[in-house]
């Protein structure tokens, strides 16, 4: 039973006619980070180049970036006073209508610069939140993403949330904000409102998790493998590689949120379940990790994870560390997993080599230029199905078994001589019982 079937989900405030892609009325921002005592200036124009890619997706064009080096940030708001009057007034200047913030503001921060400053403020939190609203189309994603957003913005209704009454005519902000200025009642029926919905979206995902766990059992025998790796290292290119499923592939972060699953057909015969699963990110909001529990489900019950690596980042290794940090969060750090290199047609031959020799059971490969699959196939038929090369010798009475090889079994050589037939095979360890008796 897909997630559709369940008819009593319907009363779920989170279909069509209330669920539309968000439009900004702030097309322009600046960015701003601390920089802390330990993290150096490269690694904090690294992260604000990709605070903006996010902007980017969230369709904000981003006029200025700026740091404050700071031990930690002001109790009341986050940056310093001076720090931020020189912003004020540096994006009135620059006509930069937002200032986004590449860590979560707390609501008192966020209301005092607002208020102090006269500066429109929104957060890192906020704007994931808004890509992954924009990007949700089964109703499972828009569950889970509303789950997310509600859990946000409640503590924040005094300074962004109206509730979801379309005739209030707010313009809503990235994570979903309506009209500002209530009045203290209307807060309260705007709490009571969204606890009301986070029960529903709870009670929904629960049943979503409960079916899910019911197909699981049904096919616990079938080996399962997911793709993880952090968002835009081609995992849904590499998924449309092996399976020919035609998943959404953009340049864009984020470009998919629903757990895909196809079957893939090893060399052997033996079917796998491959699946493609949400991209990681650093400060990856918590809401959003719990609110995805039942499609994170997929990467928990895997028997194998291929983490897939943007090879010409050159961040690489802190985002193979940020992947297993969240993997460790969902308790899936433990399933076995083999370092999948992509993109390796945009860096030189020399660097290869080099990586090559550092991670040597690692595959190496092009998702988009067809290069080195076979070797990463080979590479995950011999982690999940501990495959064996054995030569045999079948006597001619036991031809019969030639044609069951040829269908659980890759046939490497076949020759018939006097003394029987010799035969060279690469079988999985669960059917190497068959040919026990006519190893060689």
């Amino acid at each position: 039973m897909s997630f559709e079937d369940y008819d009593e989900l319907d009363d779920i405030e989170l279909e069509s006619d209330s669920w539309e892609e968000l439009e900004r009325v702030e097309k322009t921002a600046f960015i701003a980070a601390i920089i802390r005592q330990g993290e150096t200036e490269a690694e904090t124009k690294d992260t604000l180049n990709e605070l903006q890619r996010l902007a980017d997706t969230a369709g904000i064009d981003v006029l200025g970036s700026y740091t404050q080096k700071k031990n930690c940030p002001d109790r009341s708001t986050f940056f310093g006073k001076g720090f931020l009057t020189d912003i004020a007034q540096k994006m009135l200047q620059a006509q930069a209508e937002l200032l986004i913030i590449n860590e979560e503001l707390s609501p008192m921060q966020g209301r005092n610069i607002e208020k102090t400053f006269g500066i429109k403020v929104i957060d890192r939190t906020e704007v994931i939140l808004g890509i992954f609203h924009d990007h949700a189309k089964t109703k499972e994603a828009k569950l889970q993403v509303g789950l997310a957003e509600l859990q946000y913005q409640l503590p924040r209704l005094k300074r962004l949330w109206g509730h979801f009454d379309k005739e209030r005519g707010g313009a809503r902000s990235v994570g979903g904000a309506a009209s500002r200025g209530m009045g203290e009642k209307q807060i309260e029926i705007d709490k009571r409102l969204i606890r009301t919905n986070i029960s529903k979206i709870n009670h929904a995902i629960a049943r979503i998790t409960a079916q899910k766990e019911t197909q699981r059992k049904q096919r616990d025998k079938t080996r399962k493998i997911c793709l993880v790796g952090y968002t835009n290292a081609g995992k849904s290119t590499l998924f449309n590689r092996l399976t020919q499923a035609g998943v959404l592939v953009e340049d864009k972060l984020f470009a998919t949120l629903d757990s895909t699953s196809r079957q893939l057909k090893l060399s052997t015969g033996s079917p796998v379940v491959l699946s493609d699963t949400v991209g990681f990110i650093s400060k990856l909001p918590h809401h959003l990790v719990a609110s995805f529990k039942a499609t994170l489900m997929e990467v928990q019950d895997a028997d194998l994870l291929l983490h897939m690596v943007d090879v010409a980042d050159d961040r690489f290794e802190y985002y193979i560390q940020e992947v297993n940090s969240v993997l460790a969060q969902i308790k899936a750090i433990d399933i076995p997993q083999i370092l999948v290199f992509n993109k390796i047609d945009n860096i030189n031959d020399q660097l290869l080599s080099l990586l090559v020799r550092r991670f040597p059971e690692a595959a190496f490969i092009s998702a988009l230029g067809d290069r080195n699959i076979d070797t990463l196939l080979a590479k995950v038929e011999a982690r999940i199905l501990g495959n064996q090369t054995l030569n045999l010798l079948l006597p001619y009475t036991k031809s019969a078994l030639i044609s069951k090889l040829h269908e659980i079994a890759q046939i490497k050589a076949e020759e018939y001589l006097e003394d029987g037939i010799h035969i060279e095979i690469e079988i999985s360890k669960d059917d190497a019982y068959i040919v026990r008796d006519f190893v060689v």
